[in-house]
């Protein structure tokens, strides 16, 4: 049945249209604000009061939420159950990521995630592989005894989705050459993270194919005044994407404004890095055996290192008005245009107008999530939350 969202505060991901009505047909957003048809006999009716609509948030770094890890869970089980947490935060479009493991848990959740995929789970885009081609001197809380240089047979692993997206995070000095326009070439997005690379080891990288900087500042050589790094690479140059924690822990706020500042506008896009415990009642999981807790926010393992992140995407898009003092019309982009961008999808996600997909969701004054669609269904109502 076709359904009419009306009496809302609607962001386009351009501007804002107050009092509108939006129509939704088949999974596909028909009409938004002065278009809305006037005559909404045969639709179901859903009064907003206020609220606002927004794009539905994107997420292209999800570890884990609703008390699973996927690596723990590498089965489409494990997919539809973390796709479900993060629901009743917004996000209606995420990479599950695998953190770095043994091959057999990588062909595992690639062939679950082509699984999920077929089945058309709803909110999956697609895998992020974060993991296991990085850098021991900057491993995070990645084991060292599983980060390995890429082997030969590798490619046909890490290209084995038939659909969807596939993104890849490494460290680009520990590849050989031409692997990354190789990876490139057969649809692979390649992320930078996790990396002791040099500048010099980045242009080459970015004359391959690589695009983007997982989770910017955290796990990478720093920017530095005679030695830019990771970080000053990622700054200085126009087209490259990245990733930002905004949890108030991972990162500086000032950093982050800074880095914001400095890269070119639409480039920066909110991740979560998100474990077990978002979504969960739990305050602990394991990771490689060892116990990591949620505490006042962040995710850490008994010596204090930070194993990921204990947030969703409301609260980043809040982190980043109240922290970074960002408008919320730039954080909302951050957590839905601008990632739908990087992953390919622009013309389909992260926007409310006629013929995107109707992935999209209500927010309170507040910012709080009150519901949320994906391809036109409403979570809730249908049980899928």
């Amino acid at each position: 049945m076709k359904t009419a969202l009306v009496n809302a505060r609607v962001f386009t991901g351009d501007r804002w249209l107050e009092k509108a009505t939006v129509t939704l047909d088949k999974g596909i957003i028909e009409t938004v604000g002065t278009e809305a048809k006037a005559d909404l006999s045969g639709y179901k009716l859903r009064d907003l009061s206020g609220d606002m609509l927004v794009p539905g948030f994107i997420d292209i770094q999800v570890n884990g939420g609703g008390g699973v890890l996927f690596n723990d869970q590498p089965d489409i089980e494990g997919i539809r159950a973390i796709a479900r947490a993060h629901r009743r935060f917004g996000t209606t479009g995420m990479l599950p990521t695998l953190i770095t493991d043994e091959r057999s848990v990588m062909t595992r959740a690639i062939s679950a995630m082509r699984q999920a995929l077929h089945a058309k789970e709803p909110g999956v885009l697609g895998i992020h592989l974060e993991g296991p081609y990085l850098n021991p001197l900057r491993k995070g809380v990645h084991q060292e005894s599983r980060i390995r240089f890429m082997e030969a047979d590798a490619l046909s692993v890490i290209t084995g989705l038939e659909q969807g997206k596939t993104l890849i995070t490494l460290a680009p000095e520990r590849a050989a050459p031409g692997v990354i326009q190789e990876l490139v070439s057969k649809g692979v997005l390649v992320a930078a993270g996790h990396t002791a690379g040099d500048y010099e080891d980045f242009q080459r990288a970015f004359r391959e194919g690589l695009s983007c900087f997982t989770h910017l500042f955290n796990a990478m050589s720093p920017l530095g005044s005679r030695e830019p790094g990771a970080v000053g690479a990622a700054l200085d140059h126009k087209e490259s994407w990245c990733g930002l924690i905004v949890d108030g822990y991972h990162v500086h706020p000032a950093s982050l404004r800074t880095a914001i500042k400095a890269k070119n506008p639409g480039k920066m896009l909110l991740v979560t890095d998100a474990m077990p415990t978002v979504g969960s009642s739990k305050d602990f999981f394991e990771l490689y055996g060892q116990k990591i807790w949620s505490r006042e926010g962040r995710c850490i393992t008994d010596d204090g290192v930070l194993a990921g992140a204990d947030l969703d995407m409301a609260s980043a898009v809040r982190n980043s008005v109240s922290l970074l003092g960002l408008t919320l019309d730039e954080s909302l982009r951050m957590a839905s245009l601008y990632p739908a961008e990087f992953l390919g999808l622009g013309e389909s996600y992260g926007r409310i107008e006629k013929g995107y997909e109707a992935s999209l969701v209500q927010l309170s004054k507040d910012i709080e999530v009150q519901e949320c669609w994906i391809r036109g269904k409403d979570m809730a109502a249908d049980g899928i939350v």
